[in-house]
């Protein structure tokens, strides 16, 4: 029986995250309709996915569920709060203020893989307001289905030679950008390795741009909707902090950090922007240990590699909504009052759906 889903996203990197979910859920023969506010307003998911233009219309939809790929979700809109992931635990916080905050907007927790399937559940114990539910995420199923043309397309740019990704995140105090431009010019102009370069949108405009310049015959610049295929282009990618590292790592692929601020075994770290030569060669050869530990994390955060995991979450939902997985128990008291916040950001006084 056909039903209607809302996506929801507050910024243009969720784009990626929902779309392959929107397509599980058309192949299903559902409706999907998608609600994108404040840093992703603007920007479209591909038809048949149909746009909703405010709070109104969504909550007239009133949809079997709400998919966020966000930290909050509108609570006045009908239908299960399934809450997605924006990006993977990458410790950038303490785990109380960040991947593992729960906030009490939630009923539907879809985890990644075991390295947050277990402290979510043991969350959930304690709570009772939300089920966990281990799904892998939708925004790798493109890694790992049928060929990508876009990422052809960026193997074929290269001409047969190796290709680095650079990506960094906005948060100025762990970016590798501002550190690593000079070093990363010099290796594009060699032309050894063609170069995919991306930045988190929320990055300074003007190093952005400075990245941008750099692109001609042996680098290009991704956009933040591209970044799947591009990951699935690269055989290393160069990055900090940012969550773009554990993405690539599902792949066993190595990754090369700099100044990362929680290093593991799988990564190869450094914090001198003048060893980065010395590290690509590395990383372009790297041992049996390394590949070892690259297979072995990628294990614990995202085992799935059968381009599913939008299914899985589709089937989560399901099992929720029928009861399978439970009863929650009455959303914590700050909830209440975390409504009323995201009211007032959203400009919405009117009914909440029934």
């Amino acid at each position: 029986m056909m039903a209607e889903y809302l996506l929801f996203a507050t910024e243009r990197y969720a784009l990626p995250i929902l779309k392959p979910l929107a397509s599980a859920l058309q192949d299903a023969g559902h409706g999907v309709h998608a609600w994108l506010v404040d840093g992703a307003t603007g920007a479209t998911l591909p038809a048949p996915v149909r746009m909703v233009g405010g709070a109104r219309d969504a909550v007239a939809l009133r949809p079997r569920a709400v998919f966020s790929a966000a930290n909050w979700v509108p609570p006045f809109v009908a239908g299960a709060k399934v809450q997605l992931f924006h990006g993977f635990n990458v410790e950038k916080r303490e785990d109380a203020r960040g991947h593992f905050r729960v906030r009490g907007l939630f009923d539907l927790y879809c985890t990644q893989g075991p390295a947050t399937t277990a402290p979510f559940q043991a969350l959930s114990a304690r709570a009772g307001h939300f089920k966990v539910v281990e799904t892998g995420w939708p925004k790798l199923d493109p890694l790992f289905g049928p060929e990508d043309p876009l990422a052809a397309r960026l193997r074929a740019a290269a001409g047969g030679r190796p290709v680095a990704m650079f990506a960094s995140t906005f948060t100025e105090r762990l970016s590798a950008a501002p550190h690593l431009h000079a070093a990363i010019a010099a290796q594009v102009a060699a032309g050894e390795r063609y170069w995919l370069l991306t930045l988190h949108p929320k990055c300074d405009p003007g190093l952005v741009e400075h990245y941008r310049a750099l692109a001609g015959d042996n680098a290009c610049f991704v956009e933040t909707e591209q970044l799947v295929s591009a990951e699935r282009a690269a055989d290393v990618l160069v990055a900090d902090t940012t969550s773009v590292v554990s993405e690539f790592v599902v792949q066993r692929k190595p990754v090369i950090t700099f100044r990362n601020r929680a290093p593991k075994p799988h990564m190869l770290d450094f914090d001198d922007p003048a060893a980065l030569p010395a590290m690509l060669e590395l990383g372009f050869a790297p041992p049996a240990e390394l590949r070892a530990e690259l297979a072995a994390y990628a294990d614990r955060i995202h085992p799935y590699r059968d381009g599913r995991s939008s299914q899985r979450v589709l089937a989560a939902t399901d099992a929720l909504l029928a009861g399978e997985l439970g009863p929650l128990r009455r959303r914590p008291p700050g909830a209440a009052l975390r409504s009323l916040q995201i009211r007032r950001e959203l400009g919405y006084w009117g009914p909440a759906a029934r």
